[in-house]
């Protein structure tokens, strides 16, 4: 993100959990496009192969898992959104700002990746679902800027992350949130937000995490905006 850009707010933060709310909760204007769930598990399948090396390193072992499973994962995420948009207040009273502005970036990243999903999905060919016929609903469905962007946030809100996991009253903080989450039935937004914090404090840094899927994402889209070949090889 350019320096010039201002830091996302709290205001922001509600503003995008309600555009995935109208996206994918229950109460959305239309139901999700057929073949949606189809395309995140194809999706989720090519990411685990793509970053299957850093799965099986110690050191990024977690930091994958929680972008696989807890971002791009092929689950239903409407709960999590739902559960999110109630603790709301809860998290902008006791996060500090850096820590609000952080998820307000996530929830984006999130909100433009599940947009983009709804168009492919909806653009897919007839037939079945391969790297040509994803290729070509990629081209139709999306655009470079597009793409590019939610790349650039990924590595945005992981640099940004990366500085958090410093703080240890930020961990104080969301334990002693454990609690009063559960009470309340938002375990699984407690969960989600400790896991992601825990990940990136085990890597010890993650430069080289954000800049491999940085460079290894930019390059598969700008192979399949060109039509090349094997579009998915790193």
């Amino acid at each position: 993100m350019p320096e010039s850009t201002p830091p996302p707010s709290a205001e922001s933060l509600r503003e995008h959990l309600e555009r995935l709310k109208r996206l994918r909760g229950q109460d959305a204007a239309q139901g999700p496009p057929a073949r949606l769930a189809e395309l995140k598990l194809w999706q989720s399948e090519r990411l685990a192969r793509t970053y299957a090396d850093l799965a099986a390193t110690p050191r990024y072992a977690k930091p994958t898992r929680f972008f696989l499973d807890d971002l791009y994962g092929p689950k239903d995420f409407s709960v999590r959104d739902t559960e999110l948009l109630k603790i709301y207040p809860m998290l902008v009273r006791m996060l500090p700002a850096t820590a609000v502005q952080t998820a307000a970036l996530a929830i984006e990243v999130d909100a433009l990746s599940e947009e983009l999903d709804h168009r492919l999905a909806t653009a897919l060919p007839a037939g079945p679902l391969d790297e040509q016929a994803y290729g070509k609903a990629y081209r139709e469905s999306g655009t470079p800027a597009q793409r590019e962007r939610q790349i650039a946030l990924v590595g945005e809100v992981g640099r940004r992350l990366d500085r958090l996991v410093t703080k240890p009253m930020l961990l104080r903080t969301l334990r002693m949130m454990r609690t009063p989450a559960r009470l309340a039935g938002f375990a699984d937004v407690q969960g989600f937000l400790e896991r992601g914090f825990e990940a990136f404090r085990a890597m010890g840094g993650a430069e080289e995490f954000l800049d491999t899927i940085a460079a290894r994402e930019r390059a598969i889209a700008s192979r399949l905006f060109s039509s090349a070949p094997a579009p998915f090889s790193v």
